[in-house]
């Protein structure tokens, strides 16, 4: 729990004075799990693009609705989370079980602080887990044992990048991350997408220039390069758009507001031959 006054107390490996993208998204969506350090570039965020919870909240309204798709219109039954944030509402689990309890899911994250509060939420659930693990290593992800504990490798796998590529800079090698991943996968998993664009908008330059700034990250992609993520799978109708527009739960009522521009998603699927 964070503590108004300038001492707050952190789990171990967490270092209070050093804002963390899942602890910031979490002060974004009003959770109670973020420190002083966290508020602060949330608060420059609001201040800069006032817009950005509802852009927070349009990722988290995605990805129920492709969680959603993933069970139960393409038949996954196990789900990896990569990049997951801290608990909040309609959590992946959540959907995916609604939807069929038998489904598996496992959240991955390296901030120390998520690991904990997932297993908190998750208590009693045997087919959810949480652990703590950079993404960029995937064999140690995958090869994790409360992931393999879970996730059958033969059977197909949905893949959640949400929010977490553009995070990664071009040095990082993000479209090869995804390659690397799907190619551990078997045939019928799943990959979903979702990744700030770049964009000559005030919004997009303004929230791209403070996230560097406070963050030292947040890498804005044309949507070309976003696509190149789903190099080789088979994409899901209506491909790569910007989230309103992914199999939304009623028809887009007129054109998109400017900040529902910046991010755009996808899912596809690896083939069988």
């Amino acid at each position: 729990m964070s503590l108004s006054s300038a001492h707050e107390w952190a789990p171990p490996g967490v270092d209070p004075e050093q804002p963390s993208v899942a602890r910031v998204h979490d002060a974004l969506l009003g959770g109670m799990e973020n420190f002083i350090s966290d508020r602060s570039v949330a608060r420059r965020l609001k201040d800069a693009v006032p817009e950005v919870v509802n852009l927070v909240w349009c990722s988290r309204a995605f990805l129920g609705r492709v969680v959603d798709f993933l069970v139960r219109e393409a038949g996954i039954r196990q789900i990896v989370d990569l990049g997951a944030g801290l608990p909040t509402v309609e959590n992946t689990h959540e959907v995916a079980q609604f939807a069929d309890p038998r489904c598996r899911v496992v959240y991955v994250d390296i901030d120390p602080m998520v690991e904990p509060h997932a297993r908190a939420i998750l208590s009693g659930n045997p087919n959810a887990d949480a652990i703590t693990a950079d993404v960029r290593d995937v064999e140690s992800v995958l090869g994790h044992p409360s992931l393999t504990k879970l996730i059958d490798p033969a059977q197909p796998t949905a893949l959640l990048a949400i929010g977490l590529l553009h995070l990664f800079s071009d040095q990082e090698d993000p479209h090869g991350l995804c390659r690397r991943y799907m190619a551990a996968l078997a045939p019928g998993s799943h990959l979903a997408v979702s990744h700030l664009m770049a964009s000559p908008s005030p919004q997009a330059k303004a929230l791209e220039a403070l996230l560097q700034a406070t963050m030292g990250t947040g890498h804005f992609r044309e949507r070309t390069a976003v696509s190149r993520f789903f190099d080789g799978l088979v994409p899901v109708e209506p491909g790569v758009v910007h989230l309103p527009e992914w199999h939304p739960d009623e028809r887009i009522p007129g054109p998109l507001a400017p900040w529902e521009e910046l991010l755009l998603g996808g899912v596809a699927r690896k083939p069988y031959a």
